[in-house]
This record gives structure tokens, sequence and C-alpha cells, in this order.
């Protein structure tokens, strides 16, 4: 018996060792690959796209769209001339659009890489103001109570925000105060929502019991619980930002009083005076005819679409008559129109699995913006950014492949990446612009700018050989592999905002009324947009990336040509 034990103990110290000897030789073949691997990607990296390896287009196609001055009499927009030009071989196979598209695929896993290590780098960045957010957070106002909150009907219907990782009380007060609300209150420990009524229905104070996520000790509501404040004192002794926009002088509805649901009269009325009372009623447009105040929406009777010549509003501001005058002085007022704020996920899951395909920086994230407020639908995302889920963009959270969003945001333009959709609506921008944004986002997040230094240092020629690649290559994947397609252009969005995002809507098989498209319009930037254009000192492409960057333009024009769908816009081309 002793033997046999023996011999056992002897089997199980060998399988030990022999299990331990496997692991070790494994880990160390990982560890052998990883360096292999990363040694490759660098450089890959390293490499780039060099202009030698540029797609090469005649110089005389390329000469009659950059400088022949007739070609801005034609009214076709193409870029392109002669369609027996089009024809030619004008590609040889080193440089066709399908070595493009394999080029790329070699760089599609470093920028890959490259953005979801950006998007994780920013974390520790926007924990850099939780301290002085905290300092500021000692003052919180008046403590109003525990009111209950229903999220179909919102008791406190004026601006949203979100912050999953550091919200305060203090942090929503102010973003309350800012837009020019009385009250703030939070649920759920992240969620901010600002109001000029205080909520009717009132609640046991144990209710609220979720501690804020940015600030130990605070509760900030609680599921369907509001902790409310009152942020006036807060801002007692500070001016408000109430940033009040004048849209312009329109000719006045027949009947104000039908058109709009609240009204001032008012001697001596000013446009702060109107404006303050729109406020205080929660509508984001503040109208003056005379001395009458009107307060209300955009609507089909009063859409803001047609403008007239400011002159003829001029003599209304010291109009004394009370009811005179064809025309009126449209504001819009700190307050958000809360017609289309409301969002949620889809109940069943989508049959049709859409992408919303897109270069960086070609405008993703501002037209999730308008589809989820024009359908009332989230959008989701191939990736997860934080800072988006904070701005609102629940659907960040959720999986990608959950079809519980209407669409979902990707970048990427492989096959195997682009055959997992059913549709996609292919957004396209002009690559100079999209250059300058997604290098703007690289070093400076969603709403900042690069530095001087940053444009002048070898970056940005590194940048633009590896991105511009990238921007064309794009394009060509998704019109070569896309089962069914919807191309926007991002300059005709902008230009035509409702039209275009009819169709987009129209095409993921939704309907929209048109109070909640008004709506949109009226509430078209979002809170994802870089403050105006800043305006550089200098010219950050040089010829030799004008010609890299040209050449693209024209291959990615006769292959959206070739497909049948509009060409690329004139204005791509730099003169």
């Amino acid at each position: 018996m002793a033997k046999a034990f023996f011999r056992l103990q002897k089997f199980l110290r060998r399988t030990q060792f022999l299990l331990f000897f496997l692991t070790a030789a494994y880990l160390m073949a990982g560890s052998l690959l990883l360096l292999q691997r990363t040694r490759l990607v660098v450089q890959q990296g390293s490499r780039g796209t060099s202009a030698s390896q540029a797609l090469p287009v005649p110089e005389a196609m390329l000469g009659a769209a950059l400088a022949d001055p007739r070609m801005a009499q034609i009214p076709s927009p193409r870029l392109l001339v002669g369609t027996a030009t089009l024809q030619e071989p004008v590609l040889d196979q080193r440089h066709s659009p399908r070595w493009l598209a394999s080029r790329n695929s070699e760089l599609r896993q470093l920028r890959r890489r490259w953005f979801h290590r950006f998007i994780s780098d920013q974390e520790p960045m926007q924990t850099a103001g939780l301290k002085a957010m905290k300092r500021s957070a000692e003052h919180k106002g008046t403590y109003m109570g525990c009111f209950s909150d229903d999220s179909r009907e919102r008791t406190l219907k004026g601006a949203v925000f979100y912050d999953l990782r550091k919200m305060t009380v203090s942090h929503c007060q102010e973003a309350c105060a800012e837009r020019a609300y009385t009250y703030a209150g939070l649920a759920y420990g992240a969620e901010c929502y600002c109001g000029n009524k205080l909520p009717a229905t009132t609640s046991r104070p144990e209710e609220c019991n979720s501690e804020c996520k940015g600030e130990k000790g605070s509760v900030c509501g609680g599921v369907n619980r509001l902790s409310v404040y009152r942020v006036e004192e807060l801002w007692a002794a500070a001016p408000r930002r109430r940033n009040v926009i004048y849209r312009g002088c329109f000719r006045a509805p027949e009947n104000l009083t039908d058109t709009f649901p609240a009204s001032l009269i008012q001697p001596n009325l000013t446009v702060e005076m109107c404006s303050e009372f729109c406020s205080k009623k929660e509508f984001p447009l503040a109208v003056i005819r005379g001395q009458e105040c009107y307060c209300g929406y955009p609507t089909g009777s009063f859409s803001l679409h047609d403008g007239t010549d400011g002159r003829l509003c001029s003599r209304m501001l010291n109009a004394t008559s009370a009811t005179g005058g064809k025309y009126c002085l449209v504001y819009q007022t700190p307050v958000q129109d809360t017609r289309c704020t409301d969002r949620k996920f889809l109940t069943t899951k989508s049959k049709v699995f859409v992408a919303l395909s897109s270069f960086p920086g070609a405008g993703n994230t501002w037209a999730r913006h308008l589809i989820e407020h024009a359908t009332g639908y989230y959008t989701g995302s191939y990736y997860f950014d934080g800072a988006l889920y904070n701005k609102g963009f629940k659907g960040e959270k959720d999986h990608w492949r959950s079809r519980r969003t209407i669409c979902v945001k990707t970048h990427e333009s492989g096959k195997t990446e682009i055959e997992m959709f059913d549709s996609a609506i292919l957004l396209i921008r002009n690559p100079y612009k999209s250059l300058m944004a997604e290098f703007n986002r690289k070093f400076a997040g969603h709403l900042g700018y690069a530095t001087d230094h940053n444009w002048k240092s070898k970056e940005w020629p590194d940048f633009v050989n590896s991105y511009a690649s990238w921007w064309a290559s794009h394009v060509l994947d998704w019109l070569k592999y896309g089962k069914r397609l919807l191309v926007v252009h991002y300059e005709d969005l902008k230009q035509s905002l409702i039209p275009k995002l009819k169709e987009m809507v129209e095409f993921l098989n939704m309907t929209v009324t048109e109070d909640r498209l008004l709506c949109v319009e009226n509430n078209r930037d979002g809170n994802f947009k870089r403050s105006g254009a800043k305006q550089k000192d200098f010219e950050p492409f040089t010829q030799e990336m004008k010609d890299l960057i040209n050449r693209y333009i024209l291959t990615v024009d006769e292959a959206l040509r070739g497909r049948n769908f509009t060409g690329l816009p004139r204005e791509y081309v730099p003169r």
C-alpha cells in the first residue's frame, strides 16, 4: 500500500513539473510573438504613405480641375473632364484603387489601436478638473428637496447633462445657471436636469440615496428621484452667460397670440427683458414686435426659414403701438428646445443592421446628434467614448451589435467589417477639413484645437501622408463592399439640413413630424461643436500635400460616379 502511494506521489510531482514547464513555454512564446508584432506595427507606422506612392493622375486632368477658369462656369459639378478620359486605364497596377485598399489595410490595425488608445488616454485628462470642481462644490445653493421624476415625462423640462465619472452638485448647478435656469435636479448619481418650474410631486428624503459620481458623501438623486437645488443664490454675485442669439427679422404671423403660448406687453421693452421673460417660461424663442414680447417654438406657421431684410424691423423697436407692425425680431434664448430631446433604445431588435460610416473628422458625431433628435432613438458605436457618453450619447455604452440602436457609428473600412452591416449611410467630408478636424481631436479632444507647435511639428506631415490615403480607401471600400448605401456629403447636410435629414430618416425606415424636424434645426449644433474656427496665420498644407490629396479626391470622385452617385463637390479641390 505504501509503495503504491509513493508511486502516485511521484507521478503527481512529475505532472506538476510538466504543467509548470508547459505554462512557462506558453508565456515565453506569447511574449516573443507580441514583441515581433509590436516591431512590425512600429515599422509600418514609421513608413506611412509617401507622396511617391500616391495615385498618379494625368497632369492634364489635374490642371483642368485646378487651373482652368472655364471649369467654374460648367453647371455640372464634375471634377473630371471627358468621359473618354475616365475610361482610360490611367492608374497602373501598382497604384490602382485595389492597391490603395490593400496598402491601407496594413495601416488599419495601427490606426485602430491608436483610436482606442487615444480614447483611453483621454480619461486621465478628463479627471484633471475634478479637484477644481470639488473645491467649488462647497457652496450648493438652496436644497429644495427630493422629488419624483418620470423618464417618460420629465419634471424639469430644460437642458439635460450627463457625467458618468465626475458629476457633482455644483457642476450641475453651474451648467443650469449658465443657461439661465432656476432649478437644477440630479438623478442616478450622474444625470443633471434643468428647469424653471419646481416639480409638483415630493418624495421622502431617504429615497434620494444615490451618491454623486464625482463627489463622495453628496447625494445626487436616486432611481426616478431628483435632488433639486435652487441655483439663483449660487450665482447672485456672478453674471449669467445668457447667450441670446439673434435669429433675424421675419414677417409676423396674422395672429401672434395663437402662434405663441406666452406673451408680455411692456413699455420700453428691451431684448433683455423679453429674453428674460421667455427664459423663465422655458421657451427657446423670444419674439419682439414693438412693445410686445412673445414666447414659443419654431412651428409650421412660424418656421424661421424665410427671413426678411433687417431694416424692415428697425422701426419696430421704437414703435409705440402695441398691436401694429407686420414684422418682428426673433431671438433664441438660452433655453433648450425640448420637443426633440427625448430619446430611447429600440423596444425590439432592429431587423436591419445599419452603419453610420465616415472617415474620422467627417462630422459623424454631429450626424448622430441630428439622427437621434429627429427619430427619438439612440445611435450606437463600434467604439466606446466616455466623453460622448457624458454628452448624452447613451448608445456609446451599449454593445454595438445589440441592435437596440437605430444605426452604429464606425470608421472601419475592411471587407469583413463592412459586410457585417446590411446597409449604411456613408458620410463624406472635404478631406482638407476632415484631416484638420481629426488632427485637432488627436491633440486637443473633441472640442479643442491643436497648438501651432503641433501643426509645425513632424507629426502633421506624417499624419497627412498616412491619413489622406485612409480617407480615400475608406470611401472606395464602402463603395465596393457595401450592400446598400446612402451617400451624404457633409457640406450638403450643412447647407440643406432639413431635406437631407429627411432623406437620412427615410433611409432608416423611420417617420418624423415637422415640429420635431424644426426642433432639430433649432438645436442643430448640439453640445459637441468647436467654438468657431480658429484661424491660423500660416497655411498648414504644403504644395506636396495638396498634390497628394487632390489625386485622392479625383480617384474618389471617379469611383462615386462609377456607382451612379453624385460626385464630390467642386470645393474639395483648393483653388
